[in-house]
């Protein structure tokens, strides 16, 4: 690839690109509620939040000076993702509440560059962080989810046209704005009959003082917003 080939690229990439029909970005959300929605579906989509979940966690943890050991996605959709330095203090408050604010907020985040047309950006950004979140995977299943993942993103930005890249970044966008939502209802009703006494906010809880119930709110309300606003951004623009 020569000089101008690498700039012409790189254009393309930092660009905009064409607004997508109405119908599309309708579309795109009502096939996104509907993999949210029913459990069948949802026991299958959820990978991808805990994809983004834990990605959170292992993200802000480096951003706080901790040391990332290793990120784990399991089958059953759940994940972990350990981290070294002081088990109290700000980094260990940020990183433990990050699992549950991520998803939510890089929908928000996604449907800033959509509203602003950098549908391109959009695609290359995910692809560059779950390369970097590939780095950290410690299990072979895993490894297999992120791949798949990345590949997805890489073979549209690269292979399809203008509007399939734009009914798969709108379908991710989506996707993150309402899944972000029903972990969060989960979390609480599994919390209400005792089924999650370690979960992000009960160690929130002991690790503020600040009951977990109110962290719970903040990561539902946090979900809420970002889907009143992102969502408010896609279908207004």
């Amino acid at each position: 690839m020569d000089g101008q080939s690498i700039g012409d690229a790189w254009h393309h990439v930092v660009g905009t690109q064409p607004d997508p029909p109405v119908w599309l970005v309708v579309a795109t959300g009502a096939v996104a509620l509907v993999a949210v929605l029913p459990a069948p579906l949802w026991r299958l989509s959820r990978a991808i939040v805990t994809i983004a979940h834990e990605g959170g966690h292992g993200l802000v943890a480096l951003l706080t000076g901790r040391r990332l050991s290793g990120i784990r996605l399991h089958s059953d959709t759940s994940g972990l993702t350990v981290s070294s330095g002081k088990p109290t203090g700000p980094g260990m408050i940020l990183t433990a509440a990050a699992g549950y604010l991520a998803p939510p907020l890089l929908g928000l985040g996604g449907a800033a560059l959509l509203a602003a047309g950098h549908i391109t950006a959009l695609l290359w950004t995910a692809i560059v962080l779950l390369a970097g979140l590939l780095v950290m995977i410690r299990n072979a299943f895993g490894a297999l989810s992120v791949l798949v993942t990345g590949a997805a993103f890489l073979l549209v930005s690269w292979y399809a046209g203008d509007q399939v890249q734009a009914a798969f970044a709108y379908l991710g966008v989506w996707f993150l704005l309402l899944a972000g939502v029903r972990p969060v209802v989960e979390l609480q009703r599994k919390r209400r009959y005792g089924g999650a006494p370690d979960s992000d906010a009960d160690q929130l809880a002991r690790l503020t003082g600040v009951t977990a119930v109110l962290w719970v709110s903040l990561f539902l309300v946090t979900a809420l917003a970002s889907l009143l606003a992102g969502g408010s951004w896609l279908v207004g623009h």
